[in-house]
């Protein structure tokens, strides 16, 4: 997840990893709070919770106040949405 979020930050070094990594974590345990299930937040190949991810980097590292804004707000959608989804809320039975 990483490297996701740090190519769509346009970002090539070291050296804001552990910030990132910071967010990337905060990004999953704000996701796991609001009932998305521990299975689907550590699914790094899920579409929607990469997104998610990225989008709160995106809102949270280094943007200008106005993009920092859009971006923190599509995070707050994007979480809501996945609350609301029985695939991201329930463990599947095995």
């Amino acid at each position: 997840m990483l490297e996701k979020v740090k190519g769509s930050l346009r970002i090539d070094g070291p050296e804001h990893d552990d910030e990132l990594t910071g967010l990337i974590e905060t990004a999953k345990a704000l996701l796991k709070e609001a009932g998305v299930t521990q299975t689907k937040v550590n699914d790094d190949t899920d579409p929607l919770i990469r997104k998610a991810v990225i989008t709160y980097c995106k809102a949270e590292f280094g943007t200008d106040e106005k993009a920092g804004e859009k971006f923190a707000w599509s995070f707050e959608e994007m979480k809501k949405l996945l609350s609301l989804l029985a695939t991201y809320t329930t463990e599947p039975v095995l």
